[in-house]
């Protein structure tokens, strides 16, 4: 039973790579020539947070912070500043799982709200005082707003999809630990 566990765990691990591998070379295929006037959300970060709020065993920092380094790098965004910043979301979601099991989606979606807004405003912030060159103002509010509005079809594809679901409550893992 325990190696069943633990495969269940690491093929959870496997599969969120290859999704954010295919979400990666979706967004470096260009669609389009024209200068962009809106910009898509960033559904790496909003799995990444689906993934770490709903079952954190299933992601390790590690993970999340190569994923995120190497996105900066193919990105062409400064080295590990976003990737920082995403470690130290996600690693708060992480600490505040448990509360977030028992809350409302609507209150889930609040809370995540307010760390991407949080990154994101830092994100800026640092840019600004070490003048690198940015996007837009604009183009940065739109992004965020529009990954924060995605948050909830997300959690519906991990759910039906990837199965990514809540523990259900007093739910035990291989170990007989409490999720």
């Amino acid at each position: 039973m325990a190696e069943i566990a633990s495969t269940k765990v690491w093929m959870n691990r496997i599969v969120f790579v290859a999704l954010a591998f295919v979400i990666i070379v979706i967004q470096l295929v260009p669609l389009d020539m024209r200068p962009a006037i809106w910009a898509a959300p960033d559904v790496l970060l909003v799995a990444t947070l689906v993934w770490v709020a709903r079952r954190p065993a299933y992601l390790p920092v590690l993970v999340v912070a190569a994923l995120f380094l190497m996105t900066d790098l193919l990105f062409q965004r400064p080295p590990g500043l976003w990737a920082a910043l995403v470690v130290m979301l996600t690693e708060w979601v992480r600490k505040r799982s448990n509360g977030i099991r028992n809350m409302p989606l609507l209150l889930e979606w609040g809370t995540i709200a307010v760390g991407i807004v949080a990154i994101t405003l830092t994100n800026r912030l640092v840019l600004a005082i070490v003048v690198t060159p940015q996007p837009a103002l604009g183009l940065t509010l739109i992004q965020m707003i529009s990954t924060i509005s995605v948050y909830p079809l997300v959690v519906l594809v991990a759910h039906f999809v990837f199965g990514i679901s809540r523990p259900a409550p007093g739910q035990l893992d291989s170990r007989g630990q409490r999720l």
